[in-house]
């Protein structure tokens, strides 16, 4: 179309930098970068973050959107040149998707990893143990209520980091620190009461052609470097726990095979030993389709085994000496590395489940300076697909109660909290492998008939896997009763009708409904974005329209009394109206006016009708639309309050000890 005169609004803001999300607001003083003679005297952070795997990288890039943006302010080293290249952790569960997708990070994940549908199981043939037989297909997750993705997807660790980095590069021009190797961390207040956090490391000197150190100080450290964590070592924390007597082995590679269930999340078991068959990405560079198996190595392991020992054993087994064992399990089936290809990582393991008595590490005023996040504080199997999928939940929580903490928006100590919340999750995961690597790594021989008095082994595997589901796939996690979670009182109160799935200690499960400002269908989960905010997430009842209903009063309190009080956008609403119940056409004048100030692209039919896919939320949460109520969200999606629609003071005193005014 021809254009005769036009007007183009030139921001003073660049496209990279408008793309960004809004960072939180700041009430403490601005941190104020050192002049150059200040800064080769003694360098400061905010926060440095050690280790740049997945968990540590999660950390800083969220660090970095919550406004730790400047290069001063924050610094996180890694001693690799780069991105793992092959190898290490592959699954990324379901609740993990979902926090990528509130950083607008799933989608390209989602379309290059392998999306992993269904699991099968394989027993001995009876009367020839030799060989297997399927024993079952089903679906990878059994209930898929509230879950946004019902699929385990499996990609190579180093294609998830290097995503995560290039997310990190949109808000920090530094990045990671590279080839830069943590020496030494204390807590040193009589250095710096205000950056107490003492850190030597070193990095590489071109121009001698060597190494320098050079000492830095901070507020806070997170140790994410690891299970061998120099962090952890330097606060003199152990990792404590238990070893089982089995080793196993681990191979990434391209298959030559007829095993039928090859592109499944398959467990094999047979006189031979044990398997589990991990489907993975396609290799971009040949089409082929990588496969990767955990393999058990023949022979149990003693208990006491030396640091020596053990390594002498794993010495003794070679890639050659492990697919043999591969194929001897899969008898009548072959199974093969595919001719002309390479492996590309195997690696050897000894089970065993160990954790850090603490997490955090505090100043001498009680205020926690030290974190350890993923394997630096837990260590398990990695069979499970668990590893990576706990380790960025860690640093999920953790970040934005860092960055409330540093920029002043709480009045409230809520570093503890991680603490509180992280060690009982990781006490679970401890629990789970523990379970799921003894069923998998029992001998054939402990199981008469192919199985023992609770039936065959691939049954015991499918209630293990079946029970520790919510657990596993990360959307069942319940965070414990702290000052962030406010428990229900005891059942039998007027209360009850709010104790469904949505529950305080539970994330916000996903549900498909139909905007009103526009039609359009929507995640209510796309509500929730990854920008450490606070919502008020009301169910309005069946007297929505109602000009003097509670609903009505409920908007109106919300919108006039309680978001003005706190600082602009940093609580946000969200609203649900129960469509099949209202009956009738309403329009913006019909409803109370903060509602489309505050709520406008926020306000959702929660029946679900006018979708082929839609969803009753009423329902799915547990909340009664004759009633209605009120869910706090807090910033990392996880419920922290329950209240009954109109007790909207409660929600405004919950807020109040988190958010500044």
């Amino acid at each position: 179309m021809p254009v005769d005169k036009e007007h183009i609004l030139v921001s003073s803001v660049p496209q990279d930098a408008r793309s960004r999300l809004p960072p939180l607001p700041r009430y403490t003083p601005d941190f104020i970068t050192s002049t150059r003679e200040e800064k080769d005297l003694q360098e400061k952070y905010e926060v440095v973050v050690v280790g740049a795997g997945p968990a540590g990288i999660l950390l800083t890039s969220l660090l970095a959107r919550y406004g730790l943006r400047d290069e001063h302010s924050l610094l996180c080293i890694d001693l690799k040149g780069g991105t793992l290249g092959s190898g290490h952790a592959d699954a990324l569960q379901p609740r993990t998707l979902e926090v990528l997708k509130s950083m607008g990070l799933a989608d390209e994940i989602i379309n290059e990893g392998f999306q992993c549908w269904e699991r099968s199981a394989w027993d001995p043939f009876p009367g020839d143990e030799e060989k297997i037989e399927q024993d079952y297909v089903k679906p990878v997750l059994d209930s898929t209520a509230g879950y946004r993705y019902p699929f385990v997807l499996l990609m190579r660790q180093g294609r998830t980091e290097q995503m995560l980095e290039a997310d990190l590069l949109r808000y920090s021009e530094r990045g990671v620190q590279r080839e830069t190797k943590l020496i030494d961390v204390c807590i040193d207040e009589h250095g710096d009461k205000d950056f107490p956090v003492r850190c030597v490391i070193e990095t590489a000197d071109d121009e001698q052609r060597g190494t320098k150190s050079r000492t830095v100080r901070c507020k806070h450290v997170v140790g994410a470097d690891g299970a061998h964590s120099t962090v952890r070592r330097c606060m003199q924390l152990d990792l404590v726990g238990d070893s089982l007597g089995y080793m196993w082995g681990v191979v990434d590679l391209v298959l030559d095979t007829n095993f039928p269930d090859i592109r499944r999340f398959s467990s094999v078991r047979s006189a031979g030993g044990s398997v589990l068959v991990i489907p993975r990405e396609q290799i971009p560079a040949t089409g082929e389709y990588l496969s990767r198996l955990y393999i058990q190595i023949p022979g149990e392991v003693a208990l006491d085994m030396t640091v020596e020992e053990a390594r002498e054993k794993r010495s003794d087994i070679t890639l050659e000496s492990l697919l043999e064992t591969a194929s001897r399990v899969f008898r009548p089936f072959r199974i093969k590395q595919k001719q002309g290809t390479a492996v590309e990582w195997w690696a050897i393991y000894h089970i065993g489940q160990r954790m850090t008595e603490d997490f955090i590490v505090r100043d001498s005023t009680g205020l926690p300076r030290v974190f350890l996040v993923g394997d630096a504080c837990h260590t398990h199997s990695p069979k499970a697909g668990q590893g990576m999928n706990v380790s960025m939940m860690d640093s999920y929580n953790l970040a934005w109660k860092l960055a409330y903490c540093i920029h002043g928006v709480t009045p409230t100590p809520l570093l503890e909290t991680y603490e509180t919340e992280r060690r009982a999750v990781a006490q679970q995961l401890l629990e789970a492998d523990k379970i799921f690597s003894t069923a998998m790594s029992q001998p054939i021989a402990n199981t008469p008939e192919s199985g023992d008095a609770q039936g065959p082994v691939s049954k015991q595997l499918d209630g293990i896997l079946s029970a520790l589901e919510g657990f596993t796939s990360g959307c069942g996690i319940q965070y414990p009763g702290n000052m962030l979670v406010e428990l229900p009182a005891i059942s039998g109160t007027d209360t009850d009708h709010l104790c469904g799935i949505l529950h305080p200690g539970t994330r916000v499960a996903n549900v498909k409904l139909k905007r009103y400002a526009d039609g359009a269908p929507r995640d209510l989960q796309d509500s929730f974005p990854s920008t450490g905010r606070f919502r008020i997430l009301v169910l309005t009842s069946n007297d929505f329209l109602v000009p003097l209903g509670v609903s009505s009063s409920t908007l109106n309190t919300i919108g006039e009394s309680l978001l003005p009080t706190f600082p602009p956008s940093l609580i946000e609403q969200v609203i649900l109206y129960p469509g099949l119940r209202v009956r009738r056409h309403f329009r913006w004048e019909d409803l109370p006016r903060t509602v489309k100030v505050y709520s406008e692209m926020r306000l959702f039919d929660g029946s679900g009708s006018g979708l082929a896919e839609g969803e009753d939320a009423y329902t799915l949460f547990g909340v009664a639309p004759d009633r209605g109520g009120m869910a706090v969200v807090r910033p990392d999606g996880y419920v922290g309050l329950m209240a009954e629609l109109g007790d909207v003071a409660r929600v405004e005193c919950y807020l109040a000890r988190f958010v500044k005014r």
